[in-house]
């Protein structure tokens, strides 16, 4: 498998993958015009533990979904970051992974940074470790569960893992290529979500891997055949050292399929189809977008992200701003909260409204909601790092408790957290010149409305879409065609409207 660009094929076809913590969504695009000409979608069960058996399942399912890939030239996968996929010598998966949002690890992760310090982490690898950071997850498996940690062999993503396991690598009796752990692949994006890569230098960081696992690790050299072998952090193939995949810059091949694959469900992959590096899902958003320097995307899914393009190096100590990588190699400063959408899902269920009943009561409760504030960290939260906190709702009067004025807090409640966001990575140095969100969410009447005010600026809807797939499918057009397709995207434009006073109670109620 040469990991180099393959030679363009008559297809005009691409894919994009999204397999995210919900589900697994596949489009397939032209390549040069980035139209959609079908897609497809499979569910992933609920849980912060997921058996990686069951995307692996979705796949299947998806591309079926969408009519196979017999006319498709190449495909990307975009997933979820920072899942804990661990791996046996025999390409086994050691127990299900621990997801981003499973924030068991809590505790590792103080115990990593007191050990290295905020400061020191920041400058080795751009962030500060949180419980959703594979590497505090590592640490976790270490401490609890010492038995299956001794029998990790490879550490990989979800994105990574789903690559693998569509080029034909896996258990002997369930691939046609058996488990070849060298041929473990994956991108900057992604790697530079596990807290042991550095962006900057866009190597693996031995030292911080150790400190997780307790044992050293060595980068895959490639496939079996050697093509694309690289040298890797600690060369030498001792039987204690784990292997972590190979990082794959972004406009190069993964790997050329060698044999058909047959996938859950009966479907086959056939041989000969070109698999790009894919993308941790931030990143391949911001890909779909075609977001540039000076652009800020906010995602309203069920957790929220605040994310920019920028040249910039970012090493926020408080950790607050993650220094990713993007995926086209540059940066991509972001700031994750894991109460989103999901806080108008439970107002919603409390009032039992549709979504579009709830912006109609939002909308009808003054800006500030008349000083009720919810402070929405249902499930704990990343940012601020609270994993431990709870919602409050305050400022509850007899004119306030009304279901129009709680359905105004949690709008508020919820953009308010993104809006020190976007703050936090204005002030890490990326200039915002252009603020788009995206989302399920964004089509929220009350949402569209509020952010303006909230965020104190202009805001572009794009029109709706499965970005991460989109950016999956546009990152493997620029593989298969050598050069990165510029798409069109049709935005709505919601003009600034800006109310500071409901920010400024929100922090008040926050203590920030």
């Amino acid at each position: 498998m040469a990991d180099e660009h393959p030679t363009s094929t008559p297809a005009a076809l691409v894919a994009g993958v999204d397999s995210s913590t919900q589900s697994c969504k596949v489009v397939i695009l032209e390549a040069r015009t980035g139209k959609q000409v079908r897609s497809g979608r499979a569910a992933h069960p609920d849980g912060t533990e997921v058996d990686p058996a069951h995307w692996w399942t979705a796949l299947g399912a998806a591309i079926a979904d969408a009519g196979g890939l017999d006319d498709v030239g190449a495909i990307a996968i975009g997933g979820q970051q920072h899942g804990m996929v661990v791996l046996d010598v025999d390409g086994r998966v050691i127990r299900p992974a621990l997801l981003w949002n499973d924030t068991r690890s809590a505790d590792a992760a103080r115990a990593l940074t007191d050990e290295v310090g905020a400061d020191e982490y920041a400058r080795r690898t751009g962030l500060v470790p949180v419980a959703s950071f594979t590497a505090t997850k590592l640490r976790w498996l270490r401490d609890a569960e010492p038995e299956n940690a001794a029998r990790v062999a490879a550490v990989a993503l979800p994105h990574d893992w789903l690559s693998w396991r569509l080029r034909g690598y896996g258990p002997t009796d369930e691939s046609p290529l058996g488990p070849d752990l060298d041929a473990l692949a994956t991108d900057g994006s992604d790697a530079s979500g596990t807290a042991y890569w550095d962006s900057s230098r866009r190597e693996y960081d031995g030292d911080l891997f150790e400190r997780a696992l307790g044992r050293p690790l060595r980068e895959a050299r490639g496939d079996a055949t050697g093509a694309g072998a690289v040298a890797g952090v600690g060369d030498d193939a001792g039987p204690d050292r784990v292997v972590v995949p190979r990082v794959v810059p972004p406009d190069r091949a993964m790997g050329v399929l060698d044999a058909d694959v047959t996938l859950p469900g009966g479907a086959t992959v056939r041989r000969g189809l070109t698999v790009a590096p894919g993308a941790g899902d931030n990143a391949g958003a911001a890909l779909g977008l075609g977001l540039g320097p000076g652009d800020v995307a906010v995602s309203l899914g069920t957790s929220g992200t605040v994310f920019g393009v920028t040249e910039t190096v970012a090493a926020d100590p408080t950790g607050t701003v993650a220094g990713f990588a993007d995926a086209t190699g540059v940066r991509l400063p972001i700031v994750t909260t894991l109460n989103a959408a999901r806080v108008l899902e439970v107002v919603g269920g409390l009032l039992g409204t549709t979504h579009d009943e709830l912006a109609t009561l939002a909308l009808s409760a003054p800006p500030g909601a008349d000083g009720l504030v919810l402070v929405p960290f249902f499930v704990g939260e990343r940012t601020p790092n609270r994993p431990d906190a709870t919602a409050s709702l305050t400022g509850m009067t007899p004119a306030t408790t009304d279901r129009a004025h709680l359905a105004r807090a949690a709008v508020e409640g919820m953009l308010c957290s993104l809006a020190d966001g976007l703050a936090a990575v204005e002030s890490s140095g990326t200039t915002v010149e252009r603020l788009l969100m995206i989302g399920g969410a964004a089509a929220n009447p009350a949402v569209r409305t509020i952010a303006a005010q909230v965020f104190g600026r202009e805001v572009l809807v794009p029109e709706p879409g499965e970005y991460v797939a989109t950016g999956a499918a546009r990152q493997a057009a620029w593989v298969l065609e050598g050069a990165l397709p510029d798409w069109p995207i049709r935005t709505e434009t919601i003009p600034a409207d800006p109310r500071t006073e409901v920010l400024e109670a929100y922090r008040a109620a926050v203590g920030t």
